[in-house]
């Protein structure tokens, strides 16, 4: 072997010998390995949401009993009116015909009466001196009584062409504001089958309420009374109250997925909710002050070579969840139970933790030391 050779073999060996000693003194800290969050008191309000449409307390759909062709046309959107204003009037000839008609009718009638009462008293006398017998006399008296039967039933009509001719002038029921208009000038209505809407109105904008749909698994939370927020999208992060008004107890289906209506009553003095909006709501279920506080990461957090201990034959099941503290450097399963939750902690109702103890809620190394889970609490070793 040259010496060349023997330089190369040397300078190898002097490089192999100084990166095992760096590695040697330049291990990870084992605590690193795990991203904690130390424990602490705090305050959490537990709230369940709900999506849900925002519309007046008290709408009124006006609409028609008679078809006809819109000939006057006194309202718009957003028109404020009162209770017997004027909204829109049908062309009324048709039924003003009618009407002219049937008061013609009647008085052919009635002078058919006039005649046939005459005759009824002259067959009377007549009856009374023998000179027409009873058939006679009491054809009389019927076809009397028919006549008058008749003026009745013109009388009868004349009243119904008299109300159907009121109907083609359509007037507010209510004072409040128009929100929907779906008629127009020149336009034809027809009622023969349904009963047609003209105008929706309502009748109060400052008092408004929230159709929320809240679900099955939550609607157990819901109480009438119970402070509601929420927030729509025409005016970001202003948030809005209000107060349950009522559970409706009809479920809606979609999708496998059953919802009930909760009304949530809100003031809007301001009129800055309009019908239609969409509402984000939070009903509050509870609110604690300075209670223990987990988060809730940790609750879902395993180390990758942690194994629980079996369950033996016969032992009853646990109800409380497992939970890792970094003692030192090694991760310690500790068994807790949790009450409410929010979107980021959650309370912990029972358990060996205690404020400041350092709670592991993520792996920070994908390679960490093995053997460091102490394993399951009941194994796991005192220090």
């Amino acid at each position: 072997m040259t010496r060349r050779r023997w330089i190369i073999l040397l300078v190898l060996g002097l490089a192999a010998a100084a990166w095992f000693g760096w590695k040697a003194t330049h291990r990870p800290d084992p605590a690193a390995a795990y991203t904690t969050q130390p424990i602490a008191k705090g305050d959490l309000s537990e709230a369940i949401t709900a999506n849900g449409v925002i519309n007046p307390v008290r709408v009124v759909s006006v609409g028609t009993q008679v078809s006809g062709t819109v000939a006057k046309l006194l309202v718009d959107y957003n028109s404020r009116v009162t209770a017997g204003e004027l909204l829109l009037e049908l062309d009324p000839s048709v039924y003003a015909a009618r009407l002219a008609a049937s008061e013609a009718n009647l008085a052919n009638i009635r002078s058919s009466l006039a005649l046939q009462t005459a005759n009824a008293r002259r067959s009377a006398e007549l009856f009374k001196q023998n000179y027409i017998s009873r058939q006679d006399y009491e054809t009389a008296q019927q076809v009397e009584a028919s006549a008058a039967a008749q003026v009745a039933a013109a009388e009868a009509q004349i009243k119904q062409d008299r109300t159907n001719l009121g109907y083609t002038i359509i007037r507010s029921p209510v004072s409040g504001v128009v929100i929907s208009r779906q008629v127009d000038l020149g336009q034809t209505v027809a009622a023969s089958f349904s009963t047609p809407t003209l105008f929706t109105i309502a009748r109060d904008l400052t008092q408004m309420q929230i159709e929320a749909a809240v679900a099955e698994a939550d609607v157990a939370k819901v109480r009438i009374g119970q402070p509601v927020s929420f927030t729509v999208d025409a005016y970001g992060n202003r948030n809005f109250t209000g107060s349950v008004r009522q559970i409706r107890l009809n479920p809606t289906t979609q999708q496998n997925v059953v919802t009930y209506t909760v009304i949530v009553g809100v003031a809007n003095p301001d009129g800055a909710l309009l019908p239609g909006m969409t509402a984000n709501a939070s009903f509050l279920v509870s609110d604690h002050k300075d209670t223990l506080l987990i988060p809730n990461a940790a609750l879902s957090y395993k180390p990758a070579d942690y194994k629980p201990a079996k369950r033996k034959p016969g032992e009853p099941l646990s109800d409380g969840l497992t939970v890792f503290v970094l003692k030192g450097s090694t991760p310690e399963p500790v068994r807790i139970k949790i009450g409410a939750s929010d979107a980021d902690n959650s309370i912990v109702t029972a358990g060996p933790l205690a404020v400041g103890d350092k709670i592991i809620i993520a792996d920070t190394l994908k390679d960490k030391p093995k053997g460091s889970v102490l394993g399951p609490p009941s194994s796991a070793k005192k220090k």
